[in-house]
């Protein structure tokens, strides 16, 4: 068998996988659609797991419409001894046993827990494994099946390989000095029990400059700056090319992506129209009682689309119900929260707001339409700049850091290279030419981490 390079990007929020001979990069399709799969996992109660946008599908259809019933815990039992009759006519003692009872935090209908970013909990060592129905799993065991599906992605298209570069972000997300360190070491046992043996992590930055020079053999330029904005993390990346080699001048990464923007977002356009801020009315014991609808118990809920469903419970449903029935303008508001919970659709609402932050990155304006809620959204994209401005703003801060860890200016850049797809956001764009006028180009915002990858597998870089 020919020599090959083998690339796997497993990523915050979706991964790929790529293969290189030396001449030409293939993309594994790692979905029925293509290249591109989500990082999902899947767990039903039998514990079997699926993978990827199958997981996601499965577990909408098995949430969607569920009322979610939540039954005390068993924690424990006492034991008491208990005489009948009296002194003078004694029975047999009795022994009586009753179960001790926590708080109701078991799900009586759920059918599967799904997990999706889980790669940003893998540097804090303090969390070391998730229930799933009464058994621990540790972060290893739920990345695992992603990385395993990949892998026989991989074979299928290459037979059967033993080594590869394996993608990873500059700085994990978390304030532990030592989370690189815990995260590598956690990825590292995930990709061995998937299968990879000879394993070399690669910082994904350099990755995508490693498949833009491949691509581009003749462009001219000595030092080369990347920005790879994903959906978890933002990196950065300094190099310094000779002839077709190059060093690393430095790397950078904050705990900055594409779904900090989504969340954003959904905060500012959306929680005003499922009525945050609305006054509830109920009647207490002797008198009418007003106070503010206490949104807060929902909206960490209604931002981690994974858990929404939870929502679905007495203690959330029924201050809903409360403020449909009685009526005034907010009722709409209310109908609007109560059939997003009801139907679970979280999720349905950040795709939705992934497609609109997409149409705004093509044209001046655009609608965050959802239908499912009756909500039909209009902003500029010099609004949606103006909503993002901190991040942007964080957005250059990194950027100039960078640049001071390498000891280089501005005009010493030659070549600026910006991939991920949050770096598609014409803002971002344009803090980066304005750094570097002239200079800044565009390559595969997807897939160019994966495909350097196999590059640098082929290289032995």
């Amino acid at each position: 068998m020919s020599r090959i390079g083998v690339g796997i990007d497993f990523g915050t929020t979706n991964s790929a996988a790529a293969v290189f001979d030396g001449e030409r990069v293939t993309l594994v399709s790692l979905e029925a659609t293509g290249p591109i799969m989500p990082s999902a996992t899947y767990i039903d109660r039998d514990l079997q797991t699926l993978t990827g946008q199958k997981a996601i599908d499965h577990y909408i259809q098995d949430n969607t419409g569920r009322t979610v019933e939540l039954i005390p815990e068993v924690i424990g039992e006492t034991s008491q001894f208990v005489e009948h009759g009296d002194s003078e006519n004694p029975t047999p003692v009795d022994t009586v046993t009753q179960k001790v009872y926590g708080a109701s935090v078991i799900d009586s209908g759920l059918q599967g827990r799904l997990f999706r970013g889980t790669k940003r909990l893998l540097g804090d060592s303090r969390v070391r494994r998730l229930m799933v129905f009464d058994h621990p799993f540790r972060l290893v065991a739920l990345i695992t099946p992603i990385l395993l599906h990949i892998v026989k992605s991989l074979n299928r298209t290459t037979g059967s390989f033993s080594s590869a570069h394996l993608g990873h972000p500059v700085n994990f997300e978390g304030r532990e000095a030592f989370r690189n360190k815990t995260a590598l070491t956690r990825l590292g046992e995930a990709y061995k029990y998937a299968g990879v043996r000879e394993q070399r992590f690669y910082a994904e930055p350099i990755a995508a400059a490693e498949s833009f020079l491949n691509a581009n053999p003749a462009v001219v330029g000595e030092m080369l700056f990347t920005l790879d904005f994903g959906g978890g993390t933002l990196d950065f990346c300094v190099l310094r090319r000779t002839g077709r080699t190059f060093d690393v001048v430095t790397t950078h990464g904050i705990a900055l992506g594409g779904d900090h923007i989504d969340q954003r977002l959904f905060r500012t356009l959306l929680f005003p129209l499922l009525g945050k801020g609305e006054r509830w009315k109920r009647r207490g014991m002797d008198r009418e009682i007003e106070t503010q609808f206490p949104f807060e118990d929902y909206e960490d809920l209604l931002l981690n689309w994974a858990v929404t469903y939870t929502l679905n419970q007495n203690r959330y449903t029924t201050p809903v119900f409360d403020c449909i029935e009685q009526g005034g303008p907010g009722a709409v508001k209310f109908k609007r929260l109560r059939e997003l919970i009801a139907q679970n659709l979280s999720y349905v609402v950040f795709q939705a707001i992934k497609d609109f932050k997409a149409e705004l990155s093509n044209a001046t304006e655009a609608v965050l339409d959802i239908p499912e809620l009756d909500a039909d959204i209009r902003m500029t994209r010099a609004e949606f700049e103006a909503l993002i401005d901190d991040q942007l703003k964080e957005v250059e801060a990194a950027l100039d850091d960078t640049l001071a860890r390498a000891g280089l200016g501005r005009d010493a850049i030659d070549i600026v290279l910006c991939t991920g797809g949050s770096s598609l956001i014409p803002a971002v764009r344009r803090i980066l030419e304005d750094h570097f006028p002239g200079r800044v180009v565009e390559h595969d915002p997807f897939t160019s981490v994966a495909a350097g990858l196999a590059i640098a597998s082929f290289h032995d870089r």
